[in-house]
């Protein structure tokens, strides 16, 4: 067993190595990091607050859905994180992730992203799921790119958040009745 472990760390690590930037090629290198950013959770939950806020239509309900459930996952992502324990790869950007939350699986973005993504196909309009379904990537392999997670990492946090966002939908209800005025 200690040897299929063992072999899985190595093609991880492979696999990764290959798919990393050099921050010598500015002009991706910014790209990726900037993409690796927009998961953040302080700009997702920004995002929907602004729509909620702002929306007077079926977008005040699902900004108020995702928002409100993001915060579960956040609960779970970091339980699961806080228990393996596994650290970041090494590497010098991302300071920020690297002192603030020094454990990589799953990663939180990905889980995130994905989370969202499999939300917006139940609940958003499908422009919406679309685009999110455009970006969830994007954002998931920025995060290997840059050196904050391992492949198996973004792997297992896109799988997580697309489970875990058709899972929520079954909250929606309760959250309703939780939270009338959100929605």
């Amino acid at each position: 067993m200690q040897l299929v472990t063992r072999k899985i760390i190595e093609w991880d690590n492979h696999l990764t190595n290959k798919i990393r930037l050099k921050p010598s090629s500015k002009m991706i290198w910014r790209l990726s990091t900037i993409t690796a950013h927009s998961g953040d959770s302080w700009y997702c939950l920004s995002v929907l607050l602004v729509i909620w806020l702002f929306a007077k239509n079926e977008w005040r309900s699902i900004a108020a859905s995702m928002g409100l459930s993001t915060f579960i996952l956040a609960i779970i992502v970091l339980i699961i994180k806080f228990s393996i324990r596994r650290k970041r790869p090494v590497g010098e950007w991302g300071e920020i992730y690297r002192s603030t939350d020094p454990h990589s699986f799953p990663s939180g973005h990905a889980t995130r992203v994905f989370f969202l993504t499999s939300m917006a196909w139940s609940i958003a309009p499908i422009w919406f799921a679309i685009l999110l379904s455009i970006w969830a990537p994007l954002v998931a392999i920025s995060r290997i790119q840059t050196g904050l997670h391992y492949l198996s990492d973004v792997l297992a946090g896109v799988l997580l958040g697309w489970v875990l966002g058709k899972l929520v939908l079954v909250l929606i209800p309760t959250m309703i009745l939780w939270f009338p005025w959100a929605f």
